[in-house]
């Protein structure tokens, strides 16, 4: 059994940190090897031989929750090798298997998010005054999220002068790698859901529900070499191909 938390540079950071290699080596939390059978001959037939594993992790380790991610993977697995005399082959076959962190201790409280869009709003805009006049509001339910529940709330669109070609929510993970000498931040999208196509109805609510998927997030975790984060996106398209885009951060935790 064998689980380890391995870490990556993006291209754009690969040169910028030379002495972050010697610290980007996997982190190996826990490891454990036990003869399940004595040197011998199993009978014809069909054999069943049970096994069990106590979690328990190496020396100030933590037992992460299973996580694939571009920069940073956490991945526990299980190998069998079944050694065999001179002239047969061995077998080896391999497993993953799933961990999930233990619930957060103490009432996480939900924390609602209401949000307008406009021009003025927007940021890294550099010619305001020639985009189309726009108002959006909605609001999400929480922006702490239940890893298990779905992120749910409201938006509409009351106010438009060029049609809407889409609107799309976008989950994205900030991973960070560093040492002392510094961090790479990368962020990356997990999925892409479009919860409306077409010139919507002005004052009409569209309800945002996003379920999060299961091996690509997991909760929020901050340690000394590495940060996994979350936020959403909300997209509009407009039918002219301007992208209007308003960033939310999530905490992700586990009930």
């Amino acid at each position: 059994m064998e689980g380890s938390v391995s870490l990556q540079l993006s291209a754009k950071s690969v040169g910028v940190f030379e002495a972050f290699y010697n610290s980007v080596k996997p982190i190996q939390i826990i490891s454990n090897t036990v003869e399940m059978v004595k040197p011998g001959k199993l009978p014809s037939g069909k054999t069943e031989i049970p096994f069990e594993f106590p979690l328990i992790v190496k020396s100030n380790k933590v037992l992460y929750e299973t996580y694939h991610g571009v920069f940073v993977n956490i991945q526990y697995t299980l190998r069998c090798d079944m050694k065999r005399s001179l002239l047969a082959k061995d077998l080896t076959k391999n497993c993953e298997f799933i961990i999930h962190s233990q619930p957060q201790k103490g009432k996480q409280s939900p924390s609602p998010v209401d949000f307008t869009i406009t021009p003025e709003t927007l940021q890294n805009v550099k010619e305001r005054a020639s985009l189309p006049r726009f108002l959006i509001r909605g609001h999400l339910d929480s922006s702490n999220c239940v890893i298990t529940q779905p992120l749910t709330g409201e938006l509409m669109v009351e106010t438009s002068e060029v049609a809407i070609k889409s609107i799309e929510l976008q989950l994205v993970r900030v991973e960070t790698c560093g040492c002392a000498e510094g961090y790479a931040r990368d962020a990356t999208e997990i999925q892409n859901i479009q919860i409306a196509e077409g010139d919507v109805c002005r004052g009409l609510p569209i309800p945002i529900y996003m379920v999060f998927p299961r091996l690509f997030t997991c909760p929020t975790l901050e340690t000394t070499n590495f940060k996994i984060e979350f936020e959403v996106n909300i997209v509009v398209v407009l039918q002219d191909d301007h992208l209007i885009t308003e960033n939310f951060p999530l905490k992700l935790y586990r009930l």
